[in-house]
């Protein structure tokens, strides 16, 4: 076959491939619809083996290239918007990250196809997805937006979530979807009905247990969004209107146990906005409360400069504010966004355009385990922006007397797309692997207060100034997953991959010495 005919014969396959992963962003909020990322995936597998085995690479890279295109179009929006790029340069700029994104899952399955046996791959598949997935997570320190776990907050394998975590539930998904495309076009019926059954029991009865119990205490809390519109936000002329604004918004409400401002809410420098800080220390603490905000903290002799939140007024209930700078309650942003936040090959990008010149995109990173911030007699696991999508590091940051988890952001860069959205869905994840509310401020939407079963409580209208005020309660105890991580699925993708390997070779030993009998 002449590599024109090889090309026209491959091209129907990729192109489903690539439909197949653009679908996927529908089982995403703010779809939701959970049933889709199992039966495209399923769908995947099937194609697989029926389709040409001999450039499994190229499917599983145009598989990637739908599922980041569509679901992280919103990527385009920031660049497009604020990158001062012309639209083929941002367009061509958005198709290289996808690309680089979509190699993760050609490369699973194209291991998969090269060292497993076929009747072997569901066995195979959860560890080889996991393993690149990790990858996906720490290169160039990690972007592991749509984990296909996150699909499954709302479906049956929800329930799994305070046991073996997302990165447990993408294993199961991504097993059970390969199982049910080998299985299904052979008519295997009643071990694929079996099979979801048991998943679904399964995840239904776990759904049902209360792994953290509620406190009889409530706390009231109120988040401020301020909805300063991203073109705003770093013009010096515009830092005291802002200021202005967050301090008027919060003015009836020093009632409260704990005030929320988002990411970077004041936007002057740490330094340079001493007096305002020491006027908002001693508010809050005149009124036995506590203020945590966002704020750019530069360090004019090293030239660092952080991503902090920082904590205002009351430690203690004390009736005299604690902050002096650079005081210890505070917590500075380890994971950096690329791009946004640091420009890798800095000495080469750095001025090329103004996409890689952008204000504030060049911070240092805050370690890894930091102290919970104190206030008011609340002990709250920051997180700043996408942090959130990293459970290990949430988990690192969890202790037994942590009240809440709380994650601030500005998502203004996004606009009217599913970013948002998503990123909520990964806040409410984390709240239902840990068993513990999660509070998350954002500048323009969505605010919002989850519970410990990942239920939204209370939310804010995006693009729109308001003030969230709830009563939120407290929790003791710990889930499964917060207390072994994702030990349970390496456990058993690991038992799966060893499964993979071994019973071919037991089934040749066997068939070998039948032979030999004969």
């Amino acid at each position: 076959m002449t590599p024109k005919n090889k090309a026209a014969k491959r091209l129907p396959t990729c192109l489903f491939s690539l439909m197949l992963g653009a679908g996927l962003t529908l089982s995403y909020a703010p779809f939701g619809h959970w049933f889709i990322a199992p039966l495209l995936l399923s769908l995947l597998f099937w194609q697989l083996q029926h389709k040409g085995r001999e450039f499994a690479f190229l499917q599983g890279f145009c598989f990637g290239l739908g599922w980041f295109g569509a679901g992280i179009s919103w990527v385009h929006v920031s660049i497009a918007d604020f990158g001062g790029l012309p639209l083929i340069a941002s367009i061509g700029l958005m198709l290289l990250l996808c690309a680089y994104l979509a190699l993760y899952p050609a490369l699973a399955i194209k291991l998969l196809v090269r060292y497993i046996a076929l009747p072997y791959w569901p066995l195979a598949i959860g560890f080889l997805w996991l393993l690149c997935e990790w990858l996906r997570s720490w290169m160039l320190t990690g972007f592991p937006w749509l984990s296909i776990g996150y699909s499954q907050l709302h479906g049956p394998l929800g329930g799994f979530l305070p046991v073996i975590g997302e990165t447990g539930v993408s294993v199961l998904l991504i097993t059970l979807a390969c199982a049910l495309g080998l299985m299904l076009p052979k008519r295997q019926y009643l071990p694929a009905l079996s099979l979801i059954g048991i998943l679904v029991i399964a995840g239904y009865v776990l759904g049902q247990q209360s792994w953290t119990e509620k406190r009889s205490d409530t706390s009231k809390l109120v988040m401020v969004q301020g909805n300063i519109q991203q073109s705003l936000r770093w013009v010096p002329e515009q830092d005291l209107p802002t200021m202005n604004l967050y301090r008027r918004l919060t003015q009836s409400h020093w009632d409260a146990d704990l005030i929320i401002w988002p990411e970077a809410a004041i936007p002057k420098l740490e330094p340079l906005a001493l007096n305002y800080l020491h006027e908002l220390d001693e508010e809050a603490a005149a009124h036995s409360t506590a203020l945590i905000t966002g704020i750019v903290n530069y360090n004019f002799e090293s030239r660092d400069a952080f991503n902090n939140l920082i904590v205002l007024g009351s430690q203690h209930g004390e009736p005299q504010g604690h902050y002096r700078y650079p005081h210890a309650n505070r917590y500075a942003k380890h994971h950096l966004l690329p791009i946004g936040e640091f420009i890798p090959f800095e000495d080469w990008l750095r001025g090329i355009a103004p996409l890689f010149d952008l204000p504030m995109s060049s911070f240092s990173r805050g370690d890894y385990q930091q102290t919970n911030l104190l206030a008011n007699n609340l002990r709250l696991a920051p997180a700043i922006c996408f942090e959130i999508a990293f459970p290990a590091q949430i988990r690192a940051n969890l202790h037994a007397d942590t009240d809440f988890i709380l994650t601030v952001s500005n998502d203004a860069w996004f606009g009217h797309s599913h970013g948002p959205h998503q990123h909520l869905e990964i806040a409410q994840v984390r709240a239902r692997e840990f068993g513990i509310p999660v509070l998350r401020a954002t500048n323009n939407g969505i605010t919002a207060i989850i519970d410990a079963n990942g239920q939204v409580l209370a939310d804010l209208p995006q693009f729109e100034q308001g003030v969230l005020v709830s009563d939120v309660p407290r929790y003791r105890g710990q889930t499964p997953y917060a207390r072994f991580g994702d030990l349970w699925a390496w456990l058993i993708a690991s038992v799966g991959l060893l499964l993979a390997i071994w019973l071919p070779r037991r089934a040749s030993t066997i068939t070998s010495s039948s032979l030999m009998v004969e």
